[in-house]
């Protein structure tokens, strides 16, 4: 933990007037306090986390629980050892209480119970973030800290009341978000936890039910309420708490989940799940682009994800002729009317290749209905050895392979882009000239455009291996039980008056109860399937029909949070919010917007609007609220290395890119990207390599429109 040593405030020479001990005294008897409880509360977990391993496992709901602990504690103890005094953003007085209440990244209580830090997502809290001048919410005073390395470099004070003065205040022209806004930007997302502002936290505070999208240009902060609501929603929501449901987060590339890794947790949230829509699918990561535009748009539509059910239907048709089924005591008949009955069994949403073991059941039990009166009780074949028989009966399981195969999902997708018939069949709206244009020699030459397709046929489908392991299952409970019958001859053959507990085992349920029923092959669980309570979808803008159906299929509550630009959509958006979700399936949507642009500094925007403007006349432009004092650099592609060698002398702190210029590797603290991989990020220097290169109509705007607003101090256009 970092811990100062003598105090916790550092104050720079020109700050002298906020260390007047009448000011800060208090506080920095607050943060000792503070101090000594994490020292307790670390030594207590570290003790409680020991012996929680060194506990033996136990079984069953014992291990569960102790698994659940050693968890829980190593959670708290990450958490916890992350921090020393800045586990505290800040602190109210309210105006009918001289008391303040103290702000933390968790709540903290000493030794004797008394609240040292209010979690920052509970009511308590809320003035803290949402007070105005118009609203201040019972405040006399709020007060939020600057930590640098361990102490406060600054803090900045605002007063709600003509009584909040009272010489307890240090009052300047800077709130402390406009001055967090000047620091420098690291890999990691600036935690902006203790500046976040009114009109961002009604949307952070906001409840789940349905969908809330969080319209807002470049640099509005649409990325931090994201994953500040994320944590307050685990945190506040009754189903989210304590791990109840479990929450996805998808942003739009790599670069971006790293930029953004690290805010979760230091918000008080381990464990959420974060991926792009490529990390859905094992065959996601190595995929590119659809080369063809048209073949693009035609896999994007929800109607290509929804032919996946006629594509599988296909191999889901009975059997249209009968057939006798020999066995080693009877001759069985198998009508079309068994086989349809039978196919019917299958509830509604069991994927095909797990169906198949119910259709077998079924049809065994129609054929011993059907033929019970043929059964000889004198031969001793019982209906049960019968249909034990019956279902190791190679012929009868031939007969259900051939009608109903057990499928790969790459292979149904495969067939629609290589067999023209197949895919008319599945999607008859298709014209001949789109499913020409759909096939191709390689079916297995996966594109971005597949995956939503590749998706809805895997959790169609379901696991290819279902079948092989319910039939081992099956098996070793039919001789577990075989075993348990000769045990339980042998117990009642040595009860000599057949009364009492001996006797009662002659109830087959109790015979099954000796029996280990569960799964004898765990199938290890794949953390990105669902179902989520609730999802978070980054720039969310990008996303087509095909995809958002990818994202419903895996939270059937409909809770989303979705966060984009329409601006920025490369491939433009002409609908309305409302009408594009609702086209997609959701039906309860909120919209909400961000129109303030804290990051981006007035010269940048100056040159960035009329590039977005000339190709999207409405576009939600934001207002910039911060000048840097640079103008936007002109230059030629030769002065690239000279510029970026001058930044980086002048500035010991912060981060650059270079976009567009795939000829420059990056290192350090400069990056390289493309205008693709910057989306979401925030660079001090951008410098642009020839915008023009980045293509003509909207595509090409959006791509200059994003590289620009991506700078937060300075922008260089190379040329």
């Amino acid at each position: 933990m970092n811990q100062p040593t003598t105090g916790a405030f550092d104050l720079p020479e020109r700050l002298a007037a906020k260390a007047d001990p009448a000011l800060i005294a208090a506080d920095d008897r607050h943060f000792a306090e503070i101090a000594d409880t994490l020292r307790r509360d670390v030594a207590e977990l570290t003790a409680r986390l020991d012996q929680a391993r060194r506990s033996p496992g136990g079984a069953g709901q014992a291990a569960m629980d102790r698994d659940n602990e050693v968890h829980q504690l190593s959670a708290r103890l990450r958490t916890l050892n992350r921090f020393g005094h800045d586990l505290c953003l800040g602190r109210i007085v309210r105006a009918d209480d001289p008391e303040p209440i103290y702000v933390g990244r968790l709540g903290l209580a000493d030794a004797d119970g008394r609240r040292l830090l209010v979690d920052w997502r509970s009511p308590a809290a809320e003035p803290f973030f949402a007070a105005t001048h118009a609203n201040p919410m019972g405040l006399a005073s709020r007060r939020r800290y600057r930590w640098q390395r361990g102490k406060v470099g600054d803090y900045w004070d605002e007063v709600f009341t003509a009584d909040g003065l009272e010489g307890h205040a240090a009052l300047d022209d800077q709130s402390a978000f406009i001055a967090s806004l000047g620091s420098s930007r690291s890999e990691r997302m600036r935690d902006v936890l203790a500046t976040i502002q009114a009109d961002q936290d009604a949307i952070i505070r906001a409840g789940s039910r349905g969908a809330l999208v969080v319209d807002g240009g470049p640099g509005t902060g649409k990325t931090v309420v994201a994953l500040h609501r994320t944590a307050h929603l685990l945190y506040s929501d009754p189903r989210l708490g304590h791990r109840k449901g479990r929450v996805l987060f998808v942003g739009p590339h790599q670069p971006y989940l790293a930029y953004v890794s690290d805010v979760l947790p230091s918000l008080g949230e381990e464990g959420v799940q974060t991926c792009t829509l490529r990390d859905l699918l094992p065959e996601g990561p190595g995929v590119g682009p659809e080369p063809d535009p048209e073949v693009a748009r035609l896999k994007a539509a929800a109607g290509m994800v929804h032919a996946i059910e006629k594509a599988v239907a296909v191999y889901e048709e009975p059997p249209a002729e009968g057939r006798k089924l020999s066995t080693e005591w009877y001759e069985l008949w198998i009508d079309p009317e068994d086989w349809a009955e039978a196919f019917a069994a299958p509830g509604p949403g069991v994927p095909h290749n797990e169906a198949r073991q119910q259709i077998l059941d079924e049809l065994i039990t129609i054929l011993l209905d059907k033929n019970a009166d043929s059964f000889d009780d004198e031969d001793g074949i019982s209906p049960e050895v019968l249909r034990r028989e019956l279902r190791r009966d190679p012929e009868l399981l031939g007969a259900l392979r051939r009608a109903w195969p057990i499928l790969e999902h790459t292979d149904l997708v495969g067939d629609l882009w290589t067999v023209p018939a197949y895919l008319r069949l599945c999607a008859p709206w298709l014209d001949r000239e789109e499913i020409r244009a759909l096939q191709r020699t390689d079916p297995a030459a996966w594109t971005l455009a597949d995956l939503p397709l590749l998706d809805a046929a895997r959790r169609r489908l379901g696991d290819t291996d279902a079948d092989r392991r319910q039939r081992a299952h099956r098996a070793r409970i039919a001789a577990e039980r075989e075993l348990m019958d000769g045990v339980v001859d042998h117990l009642l053959k040595s009860d000599d008056d057949g009364e009492g507990a001996v006797a009662m085992l002659r109830g087959a349920d109790l015979r099954d109860a000796l029996i280990d029923h569960t799964e004898a092959e765990p199938v290890h669980p794949d953390l990105l399937a669902g179902p989520f309570a609730h999802i978070v979808v980054d720039e969310a803008q990008e996303l087509t029909d095909a995809e958002w159906q990818m994202l419903i299929a895996r939270c059937p509550s409909r809770s989303f949070t979705i966060v984009g630009d329409r601006a920025q959509a490369r491939h433009g958006f002409t609908e309305s919010w409302t009408e594009r979700l609702e086209r997609a399936g959701l039906d309860r949507v909120t919209i909400t917007s961000l129109t303030v642009n804290y990051r981006t500094p007035e010269e940048v925007m100056a040159e960035a609007e009329p590039v977005i403007r000339a190709a999207l006349p409405d576009a939600n432009v934001p207002t910039s609220i911060r000048r840097s004092g640079l103008p936007v650099h002109h230059g030629a592609r030769a002065e690239r290395d000279a510029l970026l060698d001058a930044w980086l002398a002048e500035h010991p702190e912060g981060t650059a890119c270079v976009i567009g210029d795939p000829t420059f590797l990056g290192g350090g603290r400069v990056r390289s990207l493309s205008p693709e991989l910057v989306k979401g990020l925030e660079f001090d220097l951008v410098v642009i390599v020839d915008p023009e290169s980045f293509g003509d109509g909207v595509e090409g705007a959006v791509d200059r429109y994003v590289a620009m607003t991506r700078a937060t101090g300075q922008l260089a256009i190379l040329r």
